[in-house]
């Protein structure tokens, strides 16, 4: 891309405590600003999207309070066709209120109860069950190779954000263009 466009490759967006153990386990921000669960874009930017989709055909996916759109605006769209949640109260009650079907994921708490309700005793939606794809992924036939990717893709993740990688070149050269930038502009001034 960069031979097209004057872009550089940065990332994982995760933060380095994660990765390259660049700040101590101690300190206590572990976010810098950009956050895949929290989107930038506004609520005008969501209803005009939402506006453009055929009734009942979107899937909403939310696992809770980490998601920064008003979640009872989405399910009350009319586009809004599906909410795969994980089944906590509020969220429930919403999408009972909004008439949404639910694709549950329960994990802890009331959420396995709140699930049983919505298939069993209000039949507005299904739960998932994960448990083949959990056996397949710690022991079954693929399991090794799974784990070997994995590793593979966090000794890659890990090398890019360290001092010298990839991601961190790319850093430092966007910094330096940003820098002689504002020099050059000075200059003209």
């Amino acid at each position: 891309m960069c031979n097209k466009l004057r872009f550089k490759a940065v990332g994982p967006t995760i933060p380095s405590i994660y990765l390259a153990k660049q700040l101590s386990s101690d300190d206590t921000c572990h976010e810098y600003g950009l956050s895949l669960f929290k989107p930038q874009h506004s609520p005008t930017y969501l209803k005009q999207w939402l506006d453009s989709q055929q009734p009942k055909s979107v899937v909403y996916v939310s696992f809770g309070s980490v998601a920064s759109c008003c979640q009872l605006e989405v399910l009350a769209h009319e586009s809004t066709g599906c909410f795969v949640t994980h089944c906590g109260w509020n969220s429930t009650i919403e999408a009972l209120s909004m008439g949404v079907p639910m694709v549950t994921v329960p994990q802890f708490a009331d959420q396995p109860t709140n699930a049983k309700f919505v298939e069993d005793v209000w039949g507005v939606g299904v739960r998932v069950m994960i448990e083949w794809g959990v056996v397949e992924v710690m022991e079954g036939e693929r399991a090794k190779g799974i784990r070997k990717n994995a590793e593979k893709w966090k000794t890659l993740a890990r090398a890019a954000v360290a001092d010298g990688g990839s991601s961190d070149r790319n850093i430092e050269d966007f910094v330096d263009e940003l820098v002689n930038l504002q020099l050059l502009k000075r200059l003209e001034l």
